[in-house]
């Protein structure tokens, strides 16, 4: 939530600081005034820029920890064969790599379907609801129209979907030998 508020700081029309440095940087005119949330576009892009930017340390670090081990000796009995980069990333790495990948891929999945405080608090699902989730679209249905069997019934069908992907996921993991 804190990351939330300060990315609205950052990105509020009079006082943003990014409003300021864009229109002191002069490329896209004046600025100052520029309400970012007022656009299906720009508001959904502001709302996907601060989800990625929170998820960075987790994917990195997983990542980070991936590559870590692999052991040294493929890449050396490579670079004897002759292999050059995309080779080496595409038979050693990415192989290597492929199970951290779709845990990664099912984890940001699950988060995504979750991400509710950074939409309302940025945008409310607006404008026009064009930046309404499931999450945002179980709340306002249940809370906003006292319509609790609605919004309970649309929070089971996103558990099932999620469920649905999850599962492929670990069929898939189970197929290919890996351990969990």
């Amino acid at each position: 939530m804190a990351s939330t508020l300060v990315w609205q700081w950052l990105f509020q029309p009079v006082y943003g600081v990014l409003n300021w440095l864009l229109s002191r940087v002069g490329v896209l005119g004046d600025l100052t005034q520029h309400d970012w949330t007022t656009s299906a576009f720009s508001a959904f892009a502001l709302v996907w820029l601060l989800v990625v930017w929170q998820s960075v340390p987790f994917v990195a670090l997983t990542l980070h920890a991936g590559l870590t081990q692999i052991p040294r000796s493929y890449y050396e009995a490579a670079a004897i064969d002759g292999a050059g980069p995309v080779r080496v990333f595409a038979t050693i790495t990415l192989p290597f790599l492929r199970p951290v990948l779709g845990l990664v891929t099912i984890l940001s999945v699950i988060w995504d379907f979750t991400v509710f405080n950074q939409i309302w608090i940025l945008t409310q699902g607006g404008p026009s609801g064009q930046t309404t989730t499931l999450g945002i679209w179980t709340f306002t249905t249940a809370f906003s129209k006292n319509s609790f069997g609605q919004g309970g019934a649309i929070a089971v069908v996103s558990v099932l979907l999620l469920l649905a992907m999850t599962a492929v996921y670990v069929r898939r993991l189970v197929r290919s030998g890996e351990t969990l």
